[in-house]
């Protein structure tokens, strides 16, 4: 599987949207292949990490993000879903589940109706080790600010808006994926 195909087939124009989605793709990756590299007792799949992390976005182009160029018609929210009807149509149903299940610390059904999110009710939470630690490490990178590495406390922050469960999801993330001194 060819993630670069893949993503020069939705994004084929050299423009400011191609270079935030391959910048932040990039941060997400490097730092969930880190957190592989550091706990290898949890026998993650590299190079599933390298190639979901890197499309974890692709839905982006297709919403409505004027301050990342997105200049589609869907809510920004959207984006996971999106992103995974594009993967399953490429035949990649693994990778969909990663499109749509990084948006916060993942989303409940319950989350998504009581914050009335445009979001078809069901759950969308990372269930593999995989799934999780690319949505652990997709919160520490942010589409407006590429060159800048959140704090725990920064994402923290940014999740809490997502709800008390997601945040505390995260947190056990934390405890998990935490970078180690060797």
């Amino acid at each position: 599987m060819d993630y670069q195909t893949i993503i020069q087939k939705y994004y084929p124009t050299n423009n400011r949207l191609r270079h935030i989605l391959l910048e932040h793709s990039r941060s997400v990756t490097q730092k969930a292949l880190r957190i592989t590299q550091l706990h290898p007792e949890l026998k993650a799949n590299e190079t599933f990490i390298e190639e979901a992390a890197m499309l974890h976005d692709i839905g982006i182009y297709l919403c409505n993000a004027p301050g990342i160029e997105c200049l589609g018609n869907e809510p920004y929210i959207c984006h996971g879903i999106l992103g995974a009807n594009l993967m399953r149509h490429e035949g990649l149903p693994e990778h969909a589940r990663v499109c749509e299940r990084h948006t916060g610390a993942g989303l409940t059904r319950t989350s998504i109706i009581e914050q009335n999110l445009p979001l078809p009710h069901r759950n969308f939470l990372p269930e593999t080790i995989e799934e999780k630690i690319i949505c652990y490490a997709d919160k520490f990178f942010s589409k407006t600010h590429l060159d800048h590495e959140k704090t725990i406390e920064e994402a923290e922050q940014s999740i809490s808006k997502f709800g008390a469960e997601e945040l505390a999801r995260f947190q056990i993330w934390h405890s998990l994926f935490a970078e180690k001194t060797l």
